[in-house]
């Protein structure tokens, strides 16, 4: 990663990492992406989600993450060390047992504290095909 600023490749390489880490069940490795706390909306309303929270709720079993592809995709870097994302997204998950095809649009901001780049809000909201 490059000091201050990303590119936009880069800032769609994070978030896929982080997208990669939640279809892996890799706990450690989204949160090692997140803030200490995190801001989430979406379907559930509006959430604060600490960091160890962050990894038990990527390792539950309750659901999986099948696939996903991302879609018009828009970038922004308001300041040097703040990046935000946003695009739609097509995934499958399963969600205790029941397989379910999601259409979204999503949002995630990341901000670089010292040499990481870890997310702090992240947004989505299910659209109607």
């Amino acid at each position: 990663m490059t000091h201050g600023s990303l590119t936009r490749d880069e800032i769609i390489a994070l978030e896929k990492s982080y997208w990669e880490a939640m279809k892996a069940k890799d706990g450690a490795r989204a949160a090692s992406l997140s803030g200490e706390v995190s801001l989430v909306t979406g379907a559930r309303g509006v959430s604060r989600i600490a960091r160890d929270t962050m990894q038990k709720m990527t390792e539950d079993d309750d659901w999986i993450l099948e696939s996903y592809a991302f879609d018009a995709v828009e970038v922004s870097s308001p300041a040097p060390d703040v990046a935000i994302i946003a695009y739609t997204v097509r995934q499958t998950v399963t969600v205790k047992g029941e397989s379910q095809d999601l259409h979204a649009a999503d949002m995630s901001t990341w901000v670089r504290t010292g040499e990481a780049w870890v997310c702090h809000a992240h947004s989505e909201t299910l659209l109607k095909d």
